[in-house]
């Protein structure tokens, strides 16, 4: 006699169906606040587009009294912070997480990861505060040592005599510069993680077949676990620019705001985006309110696209795509 098979269901069951809505439930809710918050900041800006029109994101001033307002210095600004914040942490969440993951002894890397991690606990205004109190003077000199030496490039140039007898500290702080250090030690932490993670999901046959090989453990690093982690250097590094151009507190005290759009990351005077809606949100008029929300919503996307981009390549990372065969 023929047995007809047993019908299988993919269906989940119990305590695994639960768990499924719960997920699903918890996903679908956080997709719908962002969509949301989207939304919301589109509606709001409709009346500051409609009146400014493209002039909007090309105008740098930002003089409400005169019916004068675009975004233009500020975008500038909040790219310079996140560059600079991007060159001082790249490096840095590089080293870190290659030490950690292949140099340091095993019983000391539980202890390195959460002092790292701890780093992204830290409240950002007290960033701020270490940033505009003890980091300050000390980037003032660097800054004045850069534009002595690399002057002759737009990044380093300050209007300022670098030669003169005594020097003009006002002219080297609170700049683009300074606030990119402390936004810098905020990025750091996020960017490590990613990097740590991916850098650990190397196969350890072909690190050992390296090792076989004759290869030095700095060879197996160069040959073996960064071409496989490349996507998580990329997406890490992506991750941590979408954290730096949103940065708000400790730009806002580190700053002086100026509506200027200008390379000279050195030079005193900046400002960003969100510093600007923080420091203006308080007394805006409707119409000024409007106008801060557009901006917000021009930040809410470049940050979005940012963060799903490299949301993207650390997932190809993760499965092995980021691998050389």
């Amino acid at each position: 006699m023929e047995v007809a098979p047993r019908p299988l269901s993919r269906r989940a069951t119990g305590v695994d169906r639960v768990f499924t809505l719960a997920a699903t439930t918890v996903g679908a809710t956080v997709l719908v606040i962002t969509g949301g918050i989207g939304v919301f900041l589109a509606w709001q800006a409709v009346p500051t587009l409609k009146r400014y029109g493209f002039s909007f994101f090309t105008e740098t001033s930002w003089q409400p009294e005169a019916n004068i307002l675009g975004i233009g210095a500020v975008l500038g600004g909040t790219f310079s912070i996140a560059f600079v914040a991007l060159a001082i942490a790249f490096p840095l969440s590089l080293a870190t997480a290659l030490y950690i993951s292949e140099y340091s002894p095993a019983k000391l890397r539980p202890t390195l990861v959460s002092l790292v991690d701890l780093m992204a606990a830290v409240p950002s205004i007290v960033y701020g505060l270490w940033g505009y109190f003890l980091v300050m003077p000390y980037a003032a000199e660097l800054a004045l040592w850069l534009h002595r030496n690399f002057g002759f490039l737009p990044f380093f140039k300050v209007d300022a005599d670098p030669g003169a007898a005594v020097w003009d500290p006002s002219r080297y702080v609170s700049s683009a510069f300074c606030a990119g250090i402390a936004v810098a030690m905020m990025v750091m932490p996020m960017a490590c993680a990613v990097m740590r993670e991916v850098f650990a999901q190397t196969p350890p046959g072909e690190k050992e077949a390296a090792l076989a090989l004759g290869a030095t453990r700095w060879g197996v690093i160069r040959n073996v676990v960064l071409p496989f982690g490349r996507g998580g250097i990329i997406g890490g590094t992506m991750l941590g620019l979408g954290r730096a151009l949103g940065e708000t507190i400790a730009v806002l005290l580190i700053i002086s705001p100026a509506f200027d759009l200008k390379p000279r990351v050195l030079e005193v005077g900046t400002n960003s985006i969100s510093a600007l809606i923080a420091g203006r949100f308080g007394d805006a008029s409707p119409a000024q309110l409007s106008a801060l929300l557009a901006a917000g919503f021009v930040l809410f996307g470049i940050t979005l696209v940012i963060n799903t981009l490299a949301a993207i390549v650390v997932n190809r990372s993760r499965s092995g795509a980021g691998a050389e065969a």
